[in-house]
C-alpha cells in the first residue's frame, strides 16, 4: 500500500511531511560516502553565505570527501547547478535523520547562525564547526548558539574579544584562530583596468532585525553616490550586498534604484569615465581595481582591509553615534565616518583622502587585530589543519568509545 506516492514503511516521514518534497541527490537508506557534512539549511536567499566557501571547501574535499547536504529544494537546484560538489537534500527532519545514521560523517560544518543547524547538531557522533560566513563587528557574528559547536573557527584576535565581551560563561577554547581562507583566493578581476581612480561603494543589506540594520542604503546611499560621482577623474562602481537588491522594504528599494540610476546616468553621460553597478559577482574580484571604499559595518570593510591595507576605507554610520560606533567597530577608529554631520563634506574629503591617506599606519595594525600577521595562503593551511585535527579527535573519542562498548565488566573497573 503507498499513501501519496509513498512507501507505508515510512511512517516517521509520513508523521513528519506527509506531503512534502522527497529527498533527492542519494537513496533514502543508504550510505552516502563522505567524511565531512556541510550543512546549509537555508532558502537561496542565503547561499551567498554558503558560496563564498565554496571554493575552499573544494580544496577540503581532495583532503577529505565532503557532502553538502541541504534541505530546501530551490537551494538544492542552485547548488547542484554551481558546484562539482556532491549536493544532497534531506528536506524532512527524519530524512535528516535517516541520512545521518546511515552515514559515517566525522565532522559537519556550519557557515551561518541558521535555528535549523540545531536539527543537524542532534547527530551525537560528529564533531561540529562553526565557520561563520564572514570576519564582521556586526552584532550578529556572535550568538549564544556557538555554545553548542564543538569548535569554533574565527579569524584573529577582535573575533576573540567579541566573543569574550558579549556571552556569558562561554568557553574560549572552543575557539580557532584560523584567519580567513577566502581572502587567500584570487578571483578574476571583474573590473577592467582604468587610468581613473576607482571609488567603491560597497554596503550591507538591512539584517534581519533593527539591531543588525547597518545599511547606509536608505540613509545616506544616494547622496553617498553624488557625492562620489562628483569628484573629479574617478571611476565609480556601485557593488551592494546581494540581498540590497531584493529587499521588500520601499525606503531600501527606492534608495537602492536611484542610486543606480545616479551611477548609470553618470555612465551614459561619460562613457569614458567608466561608472559601474555590480548587483551580482564576488566582491572580492571587485577589490584589485579599487583606490577607494565607502562601506557600512560589514564583512566587506574587513576583507578590504586585509587584501587593500594600503587603500582609503570611509565607514558609514547611520546611527549617527561615533562613540558607539568605534567601540562595536574598532576599523572605523581609522577611517573617515560618514554620519549625517560629515556626508556635507563627502566629495571634499574623498579627495583629500585620495590625495592623503592619513589613516594608513592605523589600518596596517588593525589588519593585525583582525587577522592576524598572516601571509597569503596561511589561512587555508589553518583551516585544513584545523579541520585534519577535528577529525583527528573525533576518530580519537569514537574507537575509546567503541571499545568501552564491547569491554567486559572486569575491564571497564580496572
Amino acid at each position: 500500500m503507498r499513501w501519496f506516492g509513498r512507501r507505508a514503511a515510512d511512517t516517521h516521514r509520513l508523521l513528519d511531511t506527509p506531503r512534502g518534497p522527497q529527498p533527492a541527490g542519494y537513496q533514502p537508506g543508504m550510505p552516502v560516502p563522505g567524511e565531512i557534512a556541510i550543512y546549509f539549511a537555508d532558502d537561496p536567499r542565503k547561499l551567498y553565505q554558503l558560496r563564498q566557501w565554496l571554493p575552499v571547501f573544494e580544496l577540503l574535499d581532495a583532503r577529505h570527501p565532503l557532502v553538502i547536504i541541504t534541505r530546501n529544494p530551490e537551494t538544492y537546484a542552485e547548488l547542484t547547478a554551481s558546484t562539482p560538489l556532491r549536493c544532497v537534500l534531506a528536506p524532512a527532519f527524519p530524512d535528516l535523520v535517516d541520512l545521518y545514521e546511515n552515514c559515517d560523517f566525522k565532522v559537519a560544518v556550519y557557515v551561518n547562525n541558521s535555528v535549523h543547524n540545531f536539527h543537524s547538531l542532534m547527530q551525537r557522533h560528529m564533531l561540529h564547526l562553526h565557520v561563520n560566513h564572514g570576519e564582521s563587528d556586526k552584532v550578529c557574528m556572535v550568538s549564544n548558539q556557538v555554545k553548542a559547536y564543538d569548535r569554533v573557527l574565527v579569524a584573529g584576535e577582535a573575533a576573540v574579544r567579541r566573543h569574550r565581551a558579549a556571552l556569558i560563561e562561554f568557553d574560549e577554547a572552543k575557539l580557532v584562530p584560523v584567519g580567513r581562507p577566502q581572502l587567500d583566493l584570487r578571483p578574476q578581476p571583474l573590473l577592467p583596468p582604468s587610468p581613473l581612480r576607482t571609488i567603491l561603494y560597497a554596503p550591507t543589506w538591512e539584517g534581519e532585525n533593527a539591531s543588525n540594520n547597518y545599511t547606509s542604503v536608505d540613509v545616506f546611499g544616494p547622496r553617498i553616490a553624488a557625492a562620489a560621482l562628483a569628484v573629479p577623474g574617478v571611476r565609480v562602481v556601485y557593488k551592494p550586498h546581494p540581498r540590497v537588491a531584493m529587499s521588500p522594504l520601499p525606503g531600501m528599494a527606492a534608495a537602492h534604484r536611484e542610486i543606480v540610476r545616479l551611477v548609470e546616468s553618470a555612465a551614459r553621460r561619460d562613457p569614458g569615465a567608466g561608472h559601474q553597478v555590480h548587483t551580482t559577482g564576488d566582491i572580492l574580484a571587485v577589490f584589485p581595481g579599487c583606490d577607494l571604499m565607502i562601506t557600512d559595518v560589514s564583512s566587506v570593510g574587513l576583507d578590504f582591509l586585509y587584501l587593500r591595507a594600503g587603500q582609503p576605507m570611509m565607514i558609514t554610520d547611520r546611527y549617527d553615534d561615533r562613540d558607539r560606533l568605534h567601540a562595536a567597530a574598532p576599523i572605523s577608529r581609522c577611517a573617515d565616518v560618514i554620519d549625517s554631520s560629515s556626508i556635507g563634506e563627502l566629495t571634499a574629503t574623498l579627495v583629500s583622502r585620495l590625495a592623503d591617506d592619513v589613516h594608513r599606519p592605523a589600518r596596517e595594525v588593525a589588519r593585525g587585530f583582525y587577522f592576524g600577521d598572516l601571509d597569503p595562503g596561511e589561512s587555508t593551511v589553518r583551516f585544513l589543519a584545523a579541520v585534519d585535527d577535528a577529525i583527528a579527535v573525533r576518530d580519537d573519542q569514537i574507537g575509546r568509545l567503541n571499545t568501552e562498548a564491547h569491554a567486559t565488566p572486569q575491564e571497564r573497573s580496572a
